[in-house]
């Protein structure tokens, strides 16, 4: 059913039970049809032993609430009241009271070069903490007042979008965070940990079994979610983007090119817990004291970016053919040098000399001993064709909402790294006050004037 449907629904059933008020009802002017989700089949653990019946019971919610609407296109985010609190739907739903959201560069991008807006008026917002109100399930992992992180991938489902007050989110995409994180911290990680955990883990094959019982999304995916539960445009990257023999391992370098945003921080984070070497390409005028002093964060190689070529020589003859992974985060300018910093090593293994022989009995095939080159990007990709022995990836993002067992296990992996302290937020570049000032803060992302850190609106205690 699509959303602007319901509405209409819930619109229905509030008429009918109390006094008749005078609501202008959204209009859609298009719609597409939602994606189903895959039926969940995790065991995501009941997390209720010991609550009191007090405890569990839901706290009160208003029928309408206030949001930002997107009406057009190139035009800013209109503050609307009366609009319909969304309803618990699936056996996943949770709904959340918003206390802090964080702004990402999708958030304005996406109005002012009209993509990822799939119909409209449009609500946006990919993260935001806040606190437990109602859940689907008595036996849900989640009970009213659990302090949590709503991580909203799925822009196609406005009842999951951030910019309101209250926000539905699955369960297997939600977060509980510690006491010792507030809203607006935990509000900065959500997108960037699962972007850069699907990067390491299913564009370079990392296995982080090893961390506090992490998940090895590589296997994960080949062995315990059907096929066909992967929809067909991330299929290919899925289970044919890296083989097994390729994958990064402790003591492989990494490349991080544009080092200084949030998505370079959390890879960098899971990149030095699973043992990987870093090096972090950044503009070293305005980041490099910060990043080379950083607790979590300092590099093993920083790169200054004001000069591409001369970055990429830097790295070169530093690591001398042994970086194999790059992560961009900029675009396809960046990418396109991090690919010439990249080293297969079948690009950089000489030729046999003419007229030797190949060894006798013959070797494994050339395929199956080299290790190619990897080049991720998380906003875009080299115009050109992947030269030979590299593959580029594009991180496959709509696993963690349509494959509850990728989505779970990210989720609760992330709750006991904050619990102990493994990964830290990033850094808050300011908190503006309300949903009003989102705007504000948007216009302040296009002017260039946050870098290094996270720019989040408080919307309530």
């Amino acid at each position: 059913m699509s959303f602007i449907k319901r509405l209409s629904l819930q619109k229905l059933r509030k008429n009918s039970s109390s006094p008749t008020k005078n609501v202008q009802q959204p209009q859609a002017q298009h719609v597409e049809q939602q994606e189903q989700l895959p039926e969940d089949d995790i065991v995501i653990g009941s997390g209720i032993n010991g609550t009191s019946t007090t405890d569990m019971e839901p706290l009160p919610t208003p029928e309408e609430q206030t949001v930002l609407l997107l009406h057009a296109a190139k035009q800013p985010y209109q503050l609307t009241e009366d609009y319909p609190v969304p309803q618990l739907e699936g056996e996943h739903d949770v709904l959340v009271r918003t206390q802090a959201i964080g702004l990402n560069p999708i958030d304005w991008k996406a109005p002012d070069f009209n993509f990822a807006i799939p119909e409209l008026p449009y609500i946006s917002g990919r993260e935001l903490a806040g606190e437990v109100v109602q859940t689907s399930r008595k036996e849900s992992r989640f009970k009213p007042r659990d302090r949590v992180l709503a991580i909203s991938t799925d822009y196609r489902d406005l009842r999951k979008a951030a910019y309101q007050q209250y926000v539905i989110s699955f369960d297997y995409n939600t977060v509980r965070i510690p006491p010792s994180l507030s809203p607006e911290e935990g509000s900065t990680l959500g997108v960037a940990f699962v972007a850069a955990a699907l990067s390491l883990g299913v564009c370079m094959g990392v296995d982080f079994s090893s961390i506090l019982s992490g998940p090895d999304l590589f296997s994960l995916l080949r062995s315990s979610v059907p096929q066909e539960s992967l929809a067909e445009d991330i299929r290919s990257e899925c289970l044919d983007g890296i083989r097994s023999h390729e994958r990064a391992k402790a003591g492989d370098w990494v490349a991080v090119w544009g080092g200084s945003s949030t998505s370079a921080n959390l890879t960098i984070q899971l990149a030095k817990l699973a043992g990987l070497k870093v090096v972090t390409t950044v503009d070293k005028a305005k980041h490099g004291l910060r990043l080379s002093n950083h607790e979590v964060l300092k590099a093993d190689l920083l790169v200054d970016s004001h000069d591409p070529e001369r970055a990429v020589q830097i790295i070169r003859q530093n690591l001398k053919g042994k970086l194999r992974f790059g992560v961009d985060t900029r675009g396809r300018e960046s990418a396109t040098s991090l690919l010439h910093a990249l080293s297969p090593d079948n690009i950089d293994s000489p030729p046999l000399p003419a007229g030797e022989a190949p060894p006798s009995p013959p070797g494994t095939p050339k395929e199956e001993t080299l290790l190619g080159a990897h080049l991720i990007g998380l906003t875009g990709l080299p115009k050109q064709q992947a030269p030979e022995g590299t593959m580029f990836h594009t991180v496959p993002i709509k696993l963690f909402h349509e494959v509850p067992e990728v989505g779970g296990a990210l989720c609760q992996w992330l709750e006991r790294l904050l619990a102990e302290g493994l990964v830290k937020a990033p850094e808050i570049i300011d908190v503006e006050q309300g949903l009003e000032s989102i705007n504000k803060g948007l216009d302040r992302m296009r002017r260039g004037e946050i870098s290094g850190g996270k720019l989040v609106v408080r919307v309530a205690e």
